[in-house]
């Protein structure tokens, strides 16, 4: 058999998880060891000897973790990691390394791996690593870097807040100053991120991301700036920051404002000197990084409630972008449901459906709470939960959300019916749409426009996930 298979311990002491792991490394005892360690822990682990077989069992099942061995023959870890973002395999890849191979594994990281550890490894350690990815990326968009020369960033509407839009960040890409994007929830500001980097003198390196809300104050620190061995508990081995993985390119700081009034200090040293300790180290280091942040606040309010520190204001915000609600570029709006239409049929392999009158007048008329990822998400469940090949106002009625306070007339006379949050109108569409897929969740991804993990992540939030089976199981 191509797939290594090794019984799952199922001791009184331990009882497996829905957290699926694979495994990926040519040499016997290494790869059992790690099996062997991470299913008394409470996983589900694959085995694979090779990375050409870890791809050939991707493609048929899906896993919330990888973890690789660097040096592999045939293809190696780097290789493998650039064969997974071909195939938009979102699972988190922690690499395993040998001390002389360190370099590669940070070069690794820079493009898309969450971590590494050295061999020889400590079970702890392994256990640890894998958990942090797992509670990391199941929190929220998932933290990686991207290899942005590749990046293909499209900006929707041709309003002239979006010209605007547009001509300030073509001003700003080139430059080298610290930008910062703000916006409702739901308004683009990372798609507005991507642009300026793919656009700037950095674009063929990285952009690394943070999306601040998703880390404790304990983890923040060791993820922005790094730790030495030993700096604290469960420090077993050094640590790169993100600032380090960014070194040369661009770092994005989503919802900045989550970063807590202790560390702030540390960040506005970054920011005006590009240099940093590590956790546990008194040795500063100098990094060439652009920086991007993006909030939802008002962030001269969060100065005057003490919860962001003036200094630090005045260095985010050298150059503002604000982005404009939907409900402000209603123009937009039709080409944007086109856009995504488009998109969902595509993945579907349908044709895309058309929207009458009633329909398009009911989308004018509403005012977008959830802005433009509220309008992609309705779209999206149009196109997965409705078979007609003309939508109308009914078909879309019952699953928008009406506005508190809305500034159209016409909604106010005739109040769009149901009061779901944007969460729970989420929930709905993702549990009717796997309903509708017979369970299978890379179809219900790929109906989505969402990662397999990422879709597995909210199913588990939900308390919907079934007991998993093991994954060796014939």
């Amino acid at each position: 058999m191509s797939v290594s298979s090794l019984p799952v311990s199922r001791s009184e002491h331990c009882q497996v998880s829905n957290n699926r792991i694979l495994v990926v490394d040519d040499h016997v005892k290494s790869r059992e060891s790690m099996a062997d360690i991470l299913q008394h822990a409470g996983f589900d682990v694959a085995c694979c000897a090779s990375a050409v077989e870890a791809l050939a069992l991707l493609e048929h099942r899906q896993v919330d973790v990888i973890i690789s061995d660097l040096k592999m023959p045939a293809m190696t870890g780097l290789e493998f990691l650039r064969a997974l973002d071909q195939r938009s395999c979102e699972a988190p890849v922690i690499l395993v390394t040998a001390y002389a191979t360190i370099a590669s594994a940070v070069e690794a990281m820079r493009y898309g791996a969450f971590d590494y550890i050295e061999k020889p490894f400590d079970a702890d350690r392994l256990e640890s690593l894998v958990r942090r990815a797992l509670q990391i990326t199941t929190s929220g968009r998932p933290i990686r870097a991207t290899p942005d020369a590749q990046l293909s960033v499209t900006m929707i509407g041709a309003s002239p807040a979006m010209e605007t839009l547009r001509g300030r960040i073509s001003q700003v890409a080139p430059t080298q100053e610290t930008a910062l994007i703000t916006g409702e929830s739901g308004t683009g500001k990372e798609l507005v991120a991507r642009s300026i980097h793919a656009a700037s003198r950095r674009a063929a390196n990285a952009l690394v991301s943070l999306n601040c809300p998703a880390l404790c104050a304990q983890l923040m620190e060791s993820e922005l700036f790094g730790h030495e061995r030993g700096a604290f508990t469960s420090a077993d081995a050094p640590r790169v920051g993100r600032f380090e993985l960014a070194d040369g390119g661009t770092i994005f700081l989503d919802e900045v404002t989550e970063i807590e009034l202790p560390l702030q200090a540390k960040l506005l040293r970054v920011l005006q000197d590009r240099s940093f300790e590590r956790v546990g180290s008194s040795e500063s280091r100098t990094v060439d990084v652009r920086v991007l942040a993006s909030t939802n606040r008002d962030l001269r309010r969060e100065v005057t409630e003490g919860r962001i520190r003036e200094d630090l204001y005045y260095r985010l915000a050298v150059v503002p972008l604000h982005i404009p609600p939907l409900r402000e570029r209603r123009e937009d709006i039709d080409e944007l449901v086109e856009y995504f239409v488009r998109q969902t049929a595509g993945r579907l392999g349908r044709d895309p459906q058309s929207l009458d009158s009633t329909a398009r007048q009911l989308l004018q008329e509403y005012d977008w709470p959830g802005n433009v990822r509220e309008l992609e998400n309705l779209m999206t469940r149009i196109g997965v939960l409705n078979d007609s090949a003309t939508i109308c106002a009914d078909h879309l009625q019952p699953w928008l959300i009406q506005s508190a306070q809305s500034d159209s007339a016409h909604v106010a006379e005739e109040s769009v019916p149901v009061g779901l949050s944007l969460e729970e109108m989420e929930r709905k569409m993702i549990i009717a749409t796997l309903n509708r897929f017979d369970g299978h969740r890379t179809k219900t991804a790929r109906a989505l426009g969402i990662g397999v993990r990422t879709l597995s992540g909210k199913l588990r939030a939900y308390g919907y996930a079934p007991r998993a089976k093991t994954l060796m199981a014939a």
